[in-house]
């Protein structure tokens, strides 16, 4: 099977124009940037210090910077840092890597409702992704059973007015809770399968799944601190 795109995160999990970047912006005297990117991979709590720090963030959060000079993904590692504050273990910041690699994928429409990003059919209702799992077979099936998580998380974090219009007005049956228990229970699903193991995501899939409302909660505080204004 190969790798889907969810899953595909290195070590260190970011470019060398990123890391370049984060050093560029972080205050160490007597270190060159381009050999600042091999002392990440020697030393991997240095990546943590540069994320975690006021430096980078105020960097990340200036306007004319924001997206010309880094990543997708390393913007979202940072910012949803500043909305998940406090000590953090290794399987969160493991956690933290792949939400902002899996918001990093979002950001083009058509990955978002696509389980895999060179299909053509597009999925738009949690329903209609649980009835194409329970056709698939073992490898497919667990390719489905992510995104439902993904998509569950994304949506409850990203777009809860979007959920609670519709829900209040428009009389939709499903509710924030709905999303949340979806993406729980279906991340809970993924982690069990063997292809969570062979591509190192089981770990983080049981956080997702036991944790769901803590990490939905950090999206919505990064949407409206950092991303909305």
């Amino acid at each position: 099977m190969h790798a889907p795109d969810f899953a595909q995160l290195g070590t260190p999990p970011f470019d060398e124009k990123d890391l370049r970047f984060l050093f560029e912006h972080f205050p160490v005297p007597g270190i060159d940037p381009a050999q600042a990117v091999q002392l990440v991979n020697e030393r991997p709590n240095t990546l943590e210090s540069l994320l975690e720090s006021d430096y980078v963030f105020d960097a990340i959060r200036d306007q004319q910077t924001m997206w010309l000079e880094v990543s997708p993904q390393l913007f979202f590692d940072v910012l949803l840092r500043r909305a998940l504050p406090g000590r953090r273990h290794a399987q969160e910041r493991q956690t933290i890597h792949y939400l902002a690699h899996l918001l990093g994928l979002f950001t083009r429409t058509e990955r978002l409702y696509s389980v895999q990003p060179d299909e053509e059919r597009r999925f738009q209702y949690l329903v209609d992704l649980v009835a194409e799992a329970a056709q698939a077979g073992p490898e497919r099936g667990f390719v489905v059973h992510s995104h439902i998580g993904n998509y569950a998380l994304y949506l409850a974090g990203l777009c809860r007015d979007w959920i609670d219009a519709r829900h209040r007005y428009k009389r939709r049956p499903v509710d924030l809770e709905y999303y949340c228990r979806m993406g729980s229970s279906y991340y809970f699903t993924a982690s069990r399968h063997r292809m969570a193991e062979v591509l190192g995501v089981r770990e983080v899939f049981r956080d997702l799944a036991q944790r769901f409302h803590y990490y939905r909660d950090g999206l919505e505080r990064m949407h409206a601190d950092f991303v909305r204004h």
